[in-house]
């Protein structure tokens, strides 16, 4: 997979000149993987951990496809491309409009915390792409101003993070619009749980199923590590230490909320570390303006909150720092993934207080890999690390036992005397009346019934 070149994908010379423009020489894994089956006609539903080409390789196949059958009439978008995030549209947007360069396709993006007449063009003219996020389309279906009659091809990018957004019945309702469709490409970071697998069901007929792992090449390209801290004034410490480092040249300092967010960002601008920092519930316009302030080097710090964890492409990250450690294992990879990018190496550090050790733990379980732990001599730690209680039993000998040693339940039944005492019994001249006989249980054949694991 890894020797193949974007022409043997049989992808158009305009379409693989836009790459090269883009920098991007051979397809990734999950682009190898989905291209040729998404040029069939397939429905796609593909595992595409951030970070491994995803979104050109859902991209790629569109644009190939609209070149393939060029539109003989003017009219409304023939692919829909729905996304949990303004962040991650505008960013798929982007991308996309890179790719079309060198043809006459357009793309337009519709979010919400955008004036109405920006969404114009994606309402009135010819468009050939339009990338949204559910809430906001859903509004101009329901006032009939989007037209989704026409739509060939629908795509669901970070499927999993809408079910956990609570779009899912705005997304039911959009894939209803598009019911004449004769494609759907589905992509999440994982393929697990039920609530995914029966959107899925739902949405896709017969669909070809991939699961693109980074190759351990890809994974190795993040050096990981961390500092334990005895408190918040030392790890503070610790942060500003690692921001002032020379090879520290841009760097996203993640936190856990939003007001954690202003104190860090205020603080760090006191001592003359200049950033731009990014939450939820932000204007677009300065969402925008911190985001740019970043990619043009004005700033290269850039504090945020989870928000910032998925979707958002940003060049040159050289270090992410988790100065809050994230609320679960999966979230720590993503974050992590905003820096290594398109073939660069990057660093992320974690900076961990005791009551982090659990979640610690829990990140080296699921990304199968024990952080290194460093120290910073002038910042060295007081305290030891703490010791996080396995809850794992062991022998006589100190071995650890697999499984924890239930206590045999003593039920009470069994601990009565069997039978009645003789006082208990009829007294003399009563009659014994005999007790009924128990019906026996009726046989349940369980291969006849239905199976909801």
């Amino acid at each position: 997979m890894s020797s193949m070149t974007f022409e043997q994908l049989e992808l158009d010379s305009v379409l693989v000149r836009a790459l090269a423009d883009m920098g991007y020489a051979k397809p990734t894994t999950i682009q190898s993987q989905v291209i040729p089956e998404a040029m069939s006609g397939r429905d796609i539903m593909a595992s595409a951990p951030t970070g491994t080409g995803k979104t050109a390789a859902f991209l790629l196949p569109i644009c190939q496809h609209l070149l393939d059958f060029p539109r003989r009439n003017a009219g409304p978008t023939r692919v829909l491309i729905l996304t949990p995030t303004r962040e991650l549209a505008i960013q798929i947007g982007e991308d996309a409009k890179k790719i079309v360069k060198h043809t006459n396709l357009r793309v337009e993006v519709i979010t919400g915390g955008v004036h109405e007449s920006q969404h114009l063009p994606a309402l009135t003219k010819t468009t050939d792409i339009v990338v949204a996020t559910p809430g906001r389309l859903l509004q101009y279906i329901d006032r009939e101003s989007f037209d989704s009659r026409d739509i060939e091809m629908l795509i669901l990018d970070e499927a999993d993070r809408m079910l956990d957004m609570g779009f899912i019945k705005d997304v039911d309702r959009i894939a209803a619009e598009a019911r004449w469709r004769r494609q759907t490409m589905l992509f999440s970071a994982t393929l697990e749980g039920r609530g995914l697998m029966s959107f899925a069901a739902d949405l896709l007929k017969d669909p070809v199923q991939l699961a693109a792992e980074p190759p351990r090449s890809e994974r190795k390209k993040i050096n990981q590590w961390v500092h334990l801290a005895d408190n918040p004034e030392h790890k503070f410490a610790l942060l500003v230490h690692l921001l002032r480092q020379p090879d520290v040249t841009r760097s996203i300092v993640f936190v856990k909320t939003r007001d954690r967010l202003m104190e860090l960002a205020s603080r760090l601008q006191q001592e003359g570390l200049h950033n731009a920092w990014l939450r939820g519930e932000m204007d677009q316009d300065k969402r925008i303006e911190a985001l740019a302030r970043f990619r043009i080097g004005r700033v290269n710090i850039l504090v945020a909150t989870d928000v910032a964890s998925r979707g958002i492409d940003l060049p040159e990250v050289s270090h992410v720092i988790n100065y809050d450690m994230p609320r679960t294992a999966d979230v720590y990879v993503h974050r992590i993934g905003r820096t290594g990018r398109a073939g660069q190496k990057g660093t992320a550090i974690s900076l961990v207080e005791a009551h982090d050790m659990p979640l610690l733990v829990k990140v080296e379980k699921y990304t199968e890999e024990a952080l290194k732990r460093r120290i910073i001599e002038e910042l060295r730690p007081k305290h030891k690390e703490a010791k996080v209680n396995s809850r794992k039993r062991k022998d006589a000998k100190g071995k650890k036992l697999d499984e924890p040693v239930k206590k045999e339940k003593v039920r009470l039944r069994d601990t009565k005397a069997k039978g009645k005492p003789k006082w208990a019994g009829p007294k003399p001249g009563e009659a014994v009346i005999p007790k009924p006989k128990k019906k026996a249980a009726p046989v349940i054949d369980w291969d006849d019934e239905d199976d909801d694991e």
